[in-house]
């Protein structure tokens, strides 16, 4: 028997003789091999007759009733059954039989339990119109095939005639959800997910094309974190439910859908509050993601440099701090023991103090690596060798292009944040008048939409280098359709790293798979743009010729400024502040291998 006998559900106005009769529900038992007893249904109706209310036990596996609900004349409510059984493919380890007044089949709320709380089994006793019980109909879960539901409904059936045995169907329907699990697991390890993405409704056509967009990246992102999309879901709404983003009949249809399609995660296109995370997870018992925690989790797969991996860790815990209180409600509860009585500090208290004092360390750590960055850029600089940064939205080809340019082998994957850590190499490229000379290029982590801002924060220092660049080169994959909105990002990203100042070249990536006619649509619309393939080398020849031009123009309007300056001033941009030194003009220009304009000559003579 229950631990506690509580009738649960609509039980407002019932009369005292109802209630004992629901009460002594509790003395029931059901064995194993049958849904029901005759005494169970035929208590069942005549107290559902009484008071013209549905009424519904759960059924343990040992057979006791676990709990007694009163619902209205058309549908019960469920209690709060708890989590799921931990293994693999096992079900809840109850079953719900509850009564009908109409004699109407299973509802779709009769259906969505069954799949949402993975129930064992669900029967509705079918009542005549004096009250007595005449058919039964019920469905259990099955392993769901492509385009069929998730489960089997039977009935309905005479009342005499329903014997099943429960316990053996529920352990062979087990075994079976277990094996399948087992080879889906080899086959994707971090399970099946269901996009899901709510689009502002008052947008019209406007937002259904975002809407498209944006479950398209998601998808990308998906794959590159190793997750197997089975589906996508977008809903247009007037406004955002506050509790389950979705609404919460649509929230049941995806639940169901992921039971038919062996889905075990949500993957929801924004960042979802704490509160609406934990809704959600709990409305449907399936693993809860958003937009951010993809990108951590893809960042925290593809970190690799002990800058990156601090990075990733301080985005995680940023992100991860406001969601402590949400994770489990022991975490509320008073520590004791020695040093702990009285009003001491909860669980939840210490766990924000370290990752307080985690993130506190991370940053100290980062600035340190900062700094050491900073070293190496004043060394080329002093040294006068010019730089170029390649910047652009992720998976454009900026690696692929840093490859083809200077012959590397660095990382080059068609997913998204291939690329985390900043990868600098070589290139010796010239211009008439200017010379052949070397040339540090350095390759940056790509941008995207809604980027966290806790992982803008993290990885802002990492784009420093493009900073301290003479010319950023800005990659734009011209095959994709969304290019346009590309490099609106990408620019409002340069602007909020205030490097919109640095000269830019604008390269179109992928022309290889371009039409004809869209290529030169494209190169009409930007004619200053440079158009290559990087996975071709000779097309990138043009590209490194605009270089050279781009950077000589830049060197001659550099030592053309401090030329015309009045005899033994000192270029004050040249001091050194960690070594003292100071270098004139002649030397300057000598140390970057340039020409020393006559007069200068004069003046140092």
């Amino acid at each position: 028997m229950a631990s506690v006998i509580e009738v649960q559900g609509h039980t407002t106005g019932l009369s005292p003789s109802a209630l004992r009769a629901l009460e002594r529900l509790y003395r029931r038992r059901v064995p194993s091999d049958d849904i029901s007893t005759a005494e169970l249904t035929r208590s069942l109706a005549a107290v559902s007759f009484e008071t013209g209310r549905q009424i519904g036990v759960l059924v343990h596996r040992s057979g006791q009733v676990d709990s007694v609900i009163v619902g209205d004349a058309g549908k019960l409510v469920l209690p709060d059954v708890g989590r799921l059984r931990a293994a693999e493919g096992r079900f809840r380890g109850l079953r719900l039989l509850h009564t009908h007044l109409r004699a109407e089949a299973l509802t779709r709320d009769d259906l969505v339990d069954l799949v949402r709380l993975r129930l064992d089994l669900v029967a509705a006793i079918q009542l005549s119109h004096h009250g007595e019980p005449r058919a039964l109909v019920y469905a259990y879960n099955v392993p769901a095939d492509e385009g069929a539901p998730p489960y089997r409904e039977v009935g309905p059936v005479p009342i005499g005639q329903a014997h099943v045995d429960v316990g053996q169907l529920v352990a062979d329907l087990e075994a079976e959800f277990a094996r399948r699990a087992t080879a889906r697991a080899v086959e994707a390890k971090d399970g099946r997910a269901i996009l899901v993405h709510v689009g502002d409704k008052s947008r019209g056509g406007g937002a259904a094309r975002e809407a498209d967009e944006s479950m398209r990246e998601l998808r990308e992102l998906a794959r590159t974190a190793g997750t197997e999309v089975a589906d996508c879901v977008v809903q247009m709404r007037e406004h955002v439910d506050p509790k389950f983003v979705l609404g919460k009949g649509k929230l049941e249809e995806v639940v169901v859908r992921a039971m038919q399609l062996d889905a075990s995660v949500l993957v929801f296109d924004r960042e979802l509050t704490p509160a609406q995370a934990s809704a959600i997870a709990k409305q449907t018992d399936l693993k809860v993601l958003d937009r951010t925690q993809l990108i951590l989790d893809i960042f925290a797969q593809r970190a690799e440099s002990r800058d990156g991996k601090l990075q990733v860790e301080l985005a995680q815990l940023k992100y991860a701090m406001p969601r402590l209180a949400q994770k489990d409600d022991s975490l509320s509860r008073l520590t004791g023991g020695i040093g702990g009585r009285g009003p001491g500090e909860t669980k939840l208290e210490i766990g924000r103090r370290r990752a307080k004092d985690r993130v506190a360390h991370l940053e100290h750590q980062l600035k340190q690596l900062a700094r050491q960055r900073e070293q190496r850029r004043r060394k080329r600089t002093r040294e006068g060798v010019p730089t170029v940064a390649i910047v652009g939205y992720t998976n454009a080809g900026k690696s692929t292009l840093l490859n083809s340019l200077t012959g590397a082998d660095v990382l080059a994957e068609d997913k998204l944040f291939a690329t985390l850590d900043t990868r600098s190499r070589t290139l010796r490229c010239g211009w008439a008048g200017w010379g052949e000379r070397e040339v540090v290029i350095t390759d940056t982590v790509g941008f995207i939409r809604k980027l966290p801002k806790d992982l803008f924060a993290a990885f802002r220092a990492t784009f420093e280098e493009a900073a301290d660049a003479d010319l950023l080169l800005h990659v734009v994959d011209a095959s994709d359709p969304s290019k346009d909105e590309h490099v609106r990002t990408v620019m409002q990203v340069l602007e909020d790293l205030e490097l919109l100042e640095i000269p830019r070249l604008l390269v179109f990536n992928k022309t290889d798979v371009l039409e004809r006619g869209e290529l030169r649509l494209l190169e009409r619309a930007h004619p200053d743009a440079a158009f290559v393939s990087a996975t071709h080398r000779e097309t990138t020849r043009p590209l490194i010729e605009r270089i050279a031009r781009e950077l000589a123009e830049k060197w001659d309007r550099s030592a053309r400024g401090p030329s015309v300056e009045p005899e033994g001033v000192v270029d004050e941009s040249a001091r050194e502040a960690d070594d003292g030194e100071m270098t004139t003009v002649d030397e300057m220009l000598r140390a970057a291998g340039k020409r020393v304009p006559a007069r200068a000559r004069r003046a140092g003579a």
